[in-house]
């Protein structure tokens, strides 16, 4: 069973944006930037998959700058291989254009699993997973919680609304998104990352930019406040009466 997780490295939440705001534009190069906690619940649903079934397990990411690190708390973690698809890329690299970068070095190496994070906190949008698979032509869930691999046969947990879990039998290979693992993602101590990048390489692969669809965004700019909140002083009967008040002002409720 060989089993792909991919990787992509997002902002820090703990800074801000950086932004310019006359040009509308994300300054990339000023941010520092983390694994997707997603991708890392992707990796550890790997690493059970592989202490069931058996198999290899290969980190992937393509770089857009701070990927090393990144992949090699992978190894640090349990992962067999890493793979860093390099090229003209930055961390603005649409996901249109990372999964068919991805899809293009999974179709070359014969991958049964590929794994996902479902999501990632720069965008949101959960496309990376159903992208990768529909330009593979393989089958594809989401919102995934519980991976288990017997043979050729793939049976996984989704989630839906209302709290509904569904269980789907499906052959491999299949692209999943993983929404949590059944563990919490392991940890690697900082002296082990250390180790491993010492004494394991890292693959680089060369990958030329694809040509896809893509949107045009026109800038981007903070939330511009529109008003503030009236705070009402005063005891019960006055705060009532400036409510009433406020809704007759605004037409709310008639006088």
């Amino acid at each position: 069973m060989k089993i792909a997780v991919l990787f992509k490295a997002v902002p820090d939440l703990v800074e801000d944006i950086a932004l310019d705001e006359e040009s509308g534009e994300i300054l990339y190069d000023d941010m520092s930037y983390v694994p997707s906690e997603w991708d890392d619940q992707a990796l550890e649903e790997a690493m059970l998959i592989k202490e069931e079934s058996g198999g290899e397990v290969t980190a992937i990411t393509v770089d857009t700058g701070d990927s090393d690190n990144m992949l090699y708390t992978a190894l640090a973690k349990g992962a067999d291989h890493a793979v860093k698809l390099v090229g003209d890329f930055d961390p603005s690299l649409s996901n249109r254009s990372r999964a068919q970068i991805f899809s293009e070095y999974i179709r070359q190496h014969d991958f049964d699993l590929v794994l996902s994070g479902v999501q990632a906190i720069d965008d949101i949008d959960g496309q990376i997973p159903g992208l990768v698979a529909g330009i593979l032509g393989w089958p594809h869930a989401s919102v995934v919680t519980e991976v288990h691999v017997t043979g050729n046969t793939v049976i996984l947990r989704q989630e839906y609304a209302g709290g509904v879990v569904a269980e789907i039998q499906t052959p491999t290979p299949v692209v999943i998104g993983i929404q949590a693992a059944r563990k919490p993602p392991r940890y690697a101590s900082i002296a082990k990352v250390r180790q491993v990048a010492k004494s394991t390489q890292i693959e680089e692969v060369e990958m030329a930019m694809p040509t896809v669809p893509q949107l045009e965004i026109r800038r981007f700019y903070k939330p511009v406040a529109a008003g503030h909140a009236e705070m009402i002083d005063g005891d019960v009967d006055e705060v009532a009466a400036r409510i009433i008040e406020i809704l007759q002002e605004r037409n709310l409720v008639r006088r």
